[in-house]
């Protein structure tokens, strides 16, 4: 996966550019002042990182940064997962206006600036001109021996959250024993209170539908006998009245078909009041005034609406509530459940240590190893003599991380005592430390493009002929871009673009492009010399090039 094009407009001090990018080793040169970073910064901002309103070319509405990678299979995967769009292509485009108001695409797709940052460590890694000070973090000292180490906290980072949750559900528990204590004894007698009681979940609905039918018991049975009078028992009921009529009809059927009709609805509506006095008989005959169960209603009733009131819920809430007290009782328990909260503790205490010890070998197996690549590389970039030290100190509490801290120890020449890097004085030294490890550490990272920004500052001569053969070597294998002002470095590249910023009617600009041949070799040789060349520059320049 390389870097395949760049194109930028109204970016900083560039108008328009649009540049094609070759596989194994480029490098960017250009006068002082000429914006040689202008590329890296544009591609930074391309996966996401933050921007403002001052990368707007002076007196343009906004500015478009469009980059084109290959895209392999791993990162098909992650913008499947993102709901992207996926192309052999990756494109990434990225507008900010005058106002600061950023705007982004993935494969055409609008995206923001977490998403493009979600795989930029897959696209490119960029190592700057100041890559030393992050040795001087322990976070990065530890994450660059963790992945030399092949170490990866994706089990141990779940195990110490574990852990921690565990530990602080005990420690709550044993500051709180009192008022969980105090607040179990509340909730045991609220459910005893309602213990008592019992109220079954529909218990309410039946109870006052029992109440109300025998508290009217009477009246009920008053009804019934009323309806039965009407309909059966008097002389003149309303079955007597529907038999006569029938049979008067019935008699003259014969001779008016039109008492068809009639005579169908007069039996069906003799027919259903017969049914009505069949069904009051049987109520009648079932239904008592139950003095005694009334009174049981009576008391039960009373009680629930007591209950009720004391608790300030509505009658019908109650099993509710006696089913949520139960349920924060069982949670109170468990809390209050030293025992089993230091056991489930202890657990994850043991499954944390036992992946930190792990992880503590692997990186004690990785220690010897990194220090002796990265001092070769020293001496290859004429630290003859210096050593390079990792030194793993055992910490006072665990952590997410794990059970020691990492730290980078260097000695600049034979005879001196390795030193933290942060206390090695010469700023060259630094430099050529943070190159030794970039060039060690380069093939660890999922990244196919490197980015060395003026990494080689402070150094000259042998060391960096022996830099820019170091990079071209990366670059059979991975695509390297390196921002340099050494000649020698600059000689060792496939590919040469040069910076160059010139002023115009319109302003001033910055333009970017591939020199070869003679072109070539005048920017060699004003990187030898300065800008008015000579034969000897020249000369210079061709055999550094070997044309």
């Amino acid at each position: 996966m390389s870097l395949k094009s760049i194109f930028l407009r109204d970016f900083v001090i560039v108008r328009e550019l649009e540049l094609e990018l070759a596989n194994g080793f480029t490098v960017l040169t250009g006068e002082t002042g000429a914006g040689k970073s202008i590329l890296i910064d544009a591609l930074q901002l391309a996966l996401g990182a933050r921007a403002d309103a001052s990368v707007v070319r002076e007196g343009a509405q906004r500015c478009e940064i469009s980059v084109a990678f290959d895209c392999p299979a791993p990162l098909r995967v992650a913008l499947e997962d993102m709901g992207l769009p996926v192309d052999d292509d990756l494109l990434l485009k990225r507008t900010i206006d005058a106002q600061g108001k950023s705007r982004a695409w993935i494969n055409g797709s609008p995206a923001t600036a977490t998403q493009l940052k979600d795989i930029a460590d897959q696209l490119i890694d960029i190592h700057g001109q100041h890559a030393w000070q992050s040795l001087t973090r322990p976070e990065s000292v530890r994450s660059l021996l963790d992945a030399y180490a092949g170490v990866s906290l994706s089990r141990l980072s779940p195990c110490w959250q574990a852990w921690r949750t565990a530990q602080k559900a005990l420690d709550e528990a044993r500051s709180a024993q009192d008022s969980l204590q105090r607040e179990h004894e509340r909730l045991a007698w609220q459910i005893g209170e309602l213990d008592k009681l019992s109220p079954g979940a529909d218990e309410w609905e039946e109870l006052t539908t029992q109440h109300s039918r025998l508290s009217n018991a009477q009246a009920l049975r008053d009804a019934v006998q009323a309806a039965l009078n009407a309909l059966q028992e008097s002389d003149d009921s309303a079955t007597s009245q529907l038999g006569r009529a029938l049979s008067a009809l019935q008699a003259q059927a014969q001779i008016e078909p039109q008492f068809a009709g009639p005579l169908e609805v007069l039996e069906s509506a003799l027919a259903q009041a017969e049914d009505a006095v069949h069904s009051l008989h049987g109520y009648a005959r079932h239904s008592e005034l139950e003095p005694h169960r009334l009174n049981e209603l009576d008391e039960r009733l009373a009680t629930w609406v007591s209950l009720a009131r004391r608790y300030k819920r509505p009658p019908s809430e109650l099993p509710a509530l006696l089913s949520q007290w139960r349920r924060e009782l069982q949670k109170l328990d468990a809390a209050t459940d030293l025992a089993g909260l230091e056991q489930a503790s202890k657990a994850a205490e043991m499954a944390y240590l036992d992946e930190a010890r792990r992880i503590s070998k692997c990186r004690s197996k990785a220690v010897p190893a990194l220090a002796k690549a990265i001092t070769l590389a020293m001496q290859g970039l004429g630290m003859q003599g210096g050593q390079f030290e990792v030194r793993l100190a055992p910490l006072e509490q665990a952590t997410a991380h794990g059970l020691e801290q990492a730290e980078f120890l260097v000695a600049g020449h034979s005879g001196s005592t390795p030193r933290p890097v942060g206390k090695v004085a010469s700023g060259g030294e630094l430099s050529r430390i943070a190159l030794a490890i970039a060039v060690t550490t380069s093939q660890l990272g999922q990244a196919q493009t490197l980015i060395f920004d003026e990494v080689d500052s402070g150094v000259g001569g042998a060391v960096a002929e022996t830099v820019g053969r170091l990079m071209k070597q990366l670059g059979k294998d991975r695509q390297v871009m390196a921002v340099t002002h050494l000649p020698q470095v600059a000689a060792c590249a496939d590919q040469h673009l040069v910076v160059a910023k010139h002023s115009d009617a319109g302003g001033t600009a910055s333009t970017v492009g591939a020199v070869d041949g003679e072109k070539r070799v005048a920017e060699i040789a004003r990187m030898l010399g300065g800008e008015k060349l000579s034969g000897t520059t020249l000369a210079h320049a061709k055999e550094m090039l070997g044309s």
